[in-house]
């Protein structure tokens, strides 16, 4: 039986350069480089007791949100954002010109 995934609170840590939830004692998190005006999404980890539950999803859902409201760039370096912005074209806008390349 699956259950609707249950919104995490994902918040930016400048300092260690990731965005990050922890549920049940275990961190959830996407690693990134912040260069300029670009910001590159290079490693998603979901820890192997948290998967299943749509949490990558909601990971990059967040980060999206967070480049877009801060007027950044995207460059997706991680697979699991390849994959997911590859499907949405409503995130196209945000992409650099290397980030386009990425999702070919």
């Amino acid at each position: 039986m699956s259950t609707a995934p249950t919104p995490a609170v994902i918040t930016d840590n400048p300092a260690e350069k990731r965005f990050e939830t922890t549920i049940e004692g275990h961190m959830a998190k996407v690693d990134y480089k912040l260069e300029g005006k670009t910001i590159y999404f290079e490693h998603t980890t979901v820890p192997d007791a948290l998967q299943g539950r749509g949490l990558g999803g909601q990971l990059v859902q967040a980060c999206l949100k967070s480049a877009r409201d801060r007027g950044l760039s995207v460059v997706p370096v991680c697979p699991v954002f390849v994959g997911y912005m590859k499907k949405r074209p409503e995130t196209h806008d945000i992409l650099s010109a290397e980030g386009k390349k990425a999702i070919e």
